[in-house]
């Protein structure tokens, strides 16, 4: 995972409330999206869990699984302002 990529049915969590990214998963689940890709770094990585819990556990409850977890690290920055920030990627699926 070098680099995050934008793709259809991914949320990118940042500094906003949780509930607006677990409102946009759930719109594009309700949408016909059979996969959603929650994906944040740094800081936000709390908040990518809190997101993927909550779709999962409260709005689609019994209907998405978590699928897979990839945790990596990224370096961003150029010269003496190179620094290294973990990233994570959570895939929920629609179950059959």
């Amino acid at each position: 995972m070098n680099k995050m990529s934008v793709t259809e049915g991914s949320v990118l969590v940042g500094n906003k409330s949780v509930m607006n990214y677990v409102l946009a998963a759930v719109i594009q689940f309700n949408q016909g999206a059979k996969k959603v890709l929650i994906k944040a770094r740094g800081r936000a990585i709390s908040r990518a869990v809190d997101v993927a819990e909550i779709v999962r556990s409260r709005f689609l409850k019994g209907e998405v699984d978590v699928s897979s977890i990839k945790i990596g690290s990224e370096t961003v920055g150029e010269g003496d302002k190179k620094r290294t920030i973990s990233t994570i990627e959570i895939l929920l699926e629609k179950k059959q």
